[in-house]
């Protein structure tokens, strides 16, 4: 027999398994990085867009 035909994963093969998966941290930090960019923008900030937007126009 070869080494290919052993069925057994080698330890590199299972690091690489372990090393896919996402720390459990990560879904965390998805739902803050989501409720900021859910935030609607200040009235401020849209009027400031809109004066830039007006000034490409001229």
């Amino acid at each position: 027999m070869t080494g290919m035909d052993n069925k057994k994963s080698s330890p590199a093969a299972k690091t690489a398994a372990k090393d896919n998966r996402e720390p459990e941290w990560t879904s965390g930090l998805k739902q803050l990085y989501d409720s900021v960019v859910n935030e609607p923008l200040p009235d401020s900030f849209m009027d400031l867009l809109a004066k830039l937007d007006d000034g490409d126009k001229k």
